[in-house]
């Protein structure tokens, strides 16, 4: 979601105090139905990530499993925004090619003058409007798995499923507290009590999420879950960006054995390492947050190779697509480059 990133001019700490996310969305949801006034239509809506982000890098995974490229277009930001907003500086002229701007946060605009919160990713626009429909990502991914049905690929897995979506919810609701948002609440800690209680939190669920996972290979059920993509995502940046950057030192990714061996078998799993950036990454967290790292030096590590080494989980049993089948390679177009990924 970064603008993480309702701040301005690299700064995101206040001093004396405590982190605490802007969780205010449009909650504008695309439905099967079509009962907010915007229907599940093929072609009409284009998602709008940033490789970067974790919480815009969930609808990048999800899109890639259920099969949604057809149905739904994507547009890529560059991993280095200013105060105002996220750019479309990869692409040729700096100008998205559907949606014909240079900012997202004219979508934004274009949907509400003058938006007064953080101009964040992932974000769904309406293309005939230019309008964002939605950037409230924990629910995109969820209408993905629900309300875009009829536009999945064959074969295409049930990240959802309807008997274990309490428990999913319930995992998922601890992951996003004490990790996906934990790191960030150590990141942006303005004082040494804020940081120390978030420290103290984040470990203590990875270590309670090292020992579930060293007798299942999924979160939930034996198959990929939404809950699976939330912790991803957090997890794979652990290492090259919260451990140093984010002050998460007690122990790198790697001294969990369960969580590291966890990690590798979903980045190797079509779908998720196929969508993740180390570059744009690194130079996203420590080239935007200056108040953290005013030199906007990016470091050359940590080493990657053993993000492919084997990670021995299939002994656990489980089938990663339940009764689906991989998704086929990314789009030429969607491509992580080569040198940005060990993969």
């Amino acid at each position: 979601m970064s603008t993480d990133e309702d701040h301005t001019g690299g700064r995101y700490i206040e001093p004396g105090a405590g982190y605490t996310r802007d969780t205010r969305y449009i909650t504008t949801r695309i439905t099967a139905d079509g009962r907010d006034g915007y229907p599940v239509v093929a072609g009409r809506y284009r998602l709008v990530a940033a490789r970067a982000c974790p919480w815009a890098n969930r609808t990048l995974i999800v899109r890639r499993l259920l099969g949604l490229e057809d149905a739904l277009s994507l547009g890529l930001c560059g991993p280095v925004h200013d105060e105002r907003s996220w750019t479309f500086d990869l692409d040729p002229g700096g100008v998205d090619p559907v949606l014909g701007i240079e900012r997202l946060q004219d979508a934004y605009f274009a949907r509400q003058p003058g938006y007064p919160r953080g101009i964040t990713v992932p974000a769904i626009v309406d293309v005939p409007t230019g309008q964002v429909v939605t950037n409230d990502y924990a629910q995109i991914t969820l209408d993905f798995s629900t309300e875009w049905t009829a536009f999945h690929r064959e074969g295409a897995p049930d990240l959802f499923p309807e008997s274990l979506r309490t428990e999913i919810g319930e995992v998922a609701d601890d992951v996003y507290r004490d990790v996906n948002n934990g790191v960030y609440r150590c990141g942006f800690a303005g004082s040494q009590e804020a940081y120390d209680a978030a420290f103290d939190r984040l470990f203590a669920r990875l270590d309670l999420l090292e020992e579930r996972l060293s007798t299942r290979r999924y979160l939930v059920g034996e198959s990929i879950t939404e809950a699976d993509v939330r912790l991803f995502t957090t997890l794979v940046r652990f290492d090259p960006v919260y451990h140093g950057h984010f002050k998460c030192n007690r122990n790198p990714l790697t001294a969990f054995p369960a969580l590291w061996a966890y990690a590798r078998d979903l980045f190797q799993t079509p779908g998720f390492g196929d969508t993740v950036d180390f570059v744009q990454i690194k130079q996203h967290y420590y080239r935007v947050h200056t108040d953290i790292n005013p030199t906007r030096i990016v470091p050359r590590g940590p080493d990657l190779s053993g993000w492919v080494s084997p990670h021995g989980r299939d002994a656990l049993g489980g089938r990663p697509f339940g009764d689906g089948t991989p998704p086929p390679p990314p789009r030429p177009a969607e491509r992580v480059p080569a040198g940005h990924t060990p993969l």
